[in-house]
């Protein structure tokens, strides 16, 4: 459904993006993340028309975005960052218009304006003022305008800026259920976003991109090790030397936070968190818990400490950035 290969643009003397390639299929939700400054905003303007690259090529739905541009532009609905809004027209004025920019037909139009201010939670202010809504408010705008000619593939950067908690996973809501309607290519700095929304990551740095894959599969890339993170009530010190004996184990870090234990604080008993690492592939929930029962301790938790998204992005992009340096 989208296809960049090698793209590439100059600003004068400065390198935006570099022989940036991706693929992105029917249907998928796929995470663009990058550091500000890394090509993210460049990409997509790319990608829906808006810039010419300097060299390279990129196909949306089968069209060349720089000789078939407005056949392009015909099938992706767009929300860039900063949203062009007329603060001057009401809500319903303002889709209406942008229906028949877009070239919906006028026997659909009414209906298909309802339908995304129903979908983005705008039928309040339907004949409210743009200017005198609240961030938020403009940001639904933003998306309801994006989605008004059913577009085959949305490009959203930093769909949900500025919006509250619970409109934000309204947003999210929203986004997951237009999966397979729409290929959609999404722009966040909000990490856990991606990892609950997105099927697989773009991840660039410099202008180049470091790793297209699912969070997984990262994971299990860049993890050397198996981690689980238990909590246990008991004798921190004794906790600690017995989990460090287990075999396979590699090593044993006691984190920060600690609470004594309600039912026994007068012993000394403390509920403390660990995190032990073992080696790859090696599964020790089974040794780790019998040990605990075993020594009479309570096990509160047991769960894999895998890495989290941020922990796979900055581990990628600062790799990059040492590499480019040296």
């Amino acid at each position: 459904m989208i296809e960049a290969d090698k793209l590439t643009k100059y600003y004068d003397k400065h390198t935006a993006i570099r022989d940036v390639s991706f693929k992105v299929e029917k249907g998928e939700i796929v995470g663009f993340l990058g550091p500000n400054g890394a090509g993210k905003t460049t990409t997509m303007r790319i990608l829906t028309g808006f810039l010419p690259p300097s060299s390279g090529t990129a196909r949306v739905a089968g069209y060349d975005v720089l000789t078939e541009s407005l056949q392009v532009r015909r099938r992706i609905g767009y929300l860039p960052e900063n949203v062009p809004l007329y603060t001057d027209m009401k809500v319903t004025n303002y889709l209406e218009f942008v229906a028949e920019v877009k070239g919906v037909e006028r026997v659909n139009r009414r209906h298909k304006i309802g339908e995304v201010m129903e979908k983005c939670g705008l039928a309040e202010v339907r004949r409210t003022l743009i200017g005198a809504l609240s961030r938020g408010y403009r940001q639904r705008v933003g998306i309801a305008q994006a989605l008004l000619n059913d577009p085959e593939v949305l490009i959203l950067d930093e769909p949900t800026i500025g919006l509250d908690p619970k409109q934000i996973i309204e947003i999210r809501q929203l986004i997951k259920a237009l999966a397979g309607q729409s290929t959609i290519i999404l722009s966040t700095h909000i990490l856990p976003e991606v990892s609950m929304i997105c099927h697989r990551v773009i991840i660039l740095n410099n202008g180049q991109v470091v790793a297209v894959d699912t969070p997984e599969n990262l994971t299990a890339g860049l993890q050397s090790s198996t981690k689980l993170r238990i909590r246990v009530e008991g004798p921190v010190d004794q906790v600690g030397v017995a989990l460090t004996h287990l075999p396979g184990v590699l090593r044993v870090v006691a984190e920060d936070e600690t609470h004594p234990s309600a039912c026994d604080a007068q012993a000394g008993e403390i509920a403390k968190s660990f995190v032990v690492e073992s080696e790859r592939n090696c599964d020790l929930r089974r040794e780790v818990s019998r040990l605990i029962v075993e020594r009479g301790w309570g096990l509160l938790e047991l769960r894999p400490a895998d890495m989290s998204l941020e922990e796979i992005f900055v581990r990628l992009v600062t790799k990059e950035t040492h590499e480019v340096q040296a």
